[in-house]
């Protein structure tokens, strides 16, 4: 466990881990909710995403990186920068949850993903839903999607299994306490 790793589980457990009912945008019921909003969009904990996230998916080989808007848009962000401090280059991309009906009228915004290899990524994931959806736009813009990644895994590995894409998770949720 390199030591951003390890600061970042612990910013993880400090602020974002909550507990009491909660309805998941799976529709699922649970005791407890993970907020990594309050990590990606924290100034101290965001540019430590940005790190793991790249450490975690070196193995893939990709040029852009994004996902379904509003969980994916700081990682990849996060991953943009982080890139560069590195002194690389990775770009990244939104993708909305419905096309848009005016200006360029596009549902993948930010690079062209077009003949690129694409990581698809997200905050935390149940269902694989919000990741699929954003593979299914990457490849409906021409995208090839190389994996998914995600910081913390809930549940969606056996659906991105299925799938058929590599699937990389930051932190389990055993790591988390939470299994």
């Amino acid at each position: 466990m390199t030591d951003v790793r390890g600061e970042l589980l612990q910013q993880i457990k400090d602020k974002a881990v909550v507990h009491g009912k909660v309805t998941l945008s799976s529709g699922i019921e649970a005791d407890w909710y993970i907020d990594l909003r309050r990590i990606t969009l924290d100034g101290e904990a965001a540019p430590m995403v940005g790190q793991v996230m790249l450490d975690a998916t070196t193995e893939l080989d990709y040029d852009c990186v994004g996902g379904l808007t509003l969980g994916a848009d700081p990682v990849a962000t996060s991953m943009l920068h982080a890139s560069a401090a590195r002194g690389q280059r990775l770009d990244a991309f939104v993708v909305r949850k419905a096309g848009k009906a005016h200006g360029m009228q596009r549902r993948i915004e930010g690079t062209d993903v077009k003949g690129r290899r694409c990581l698809v990524v997200e905050d935390v994931s149940t269902t694989g839903g919000s990741p699929l959806t954003a593979v299914e736009a990457v490849r409906e813009a021409g995208g090839e999607v190389v994996g998914v990644a995600v910081i913390v895994e809930r549940g969606a590995a056996p659906k991105i299994a299925e799938a058929g894409l590599p699937y990389i998770n930051a932190y389990s949720l055993e790591e988390l306490g939470l299994a």
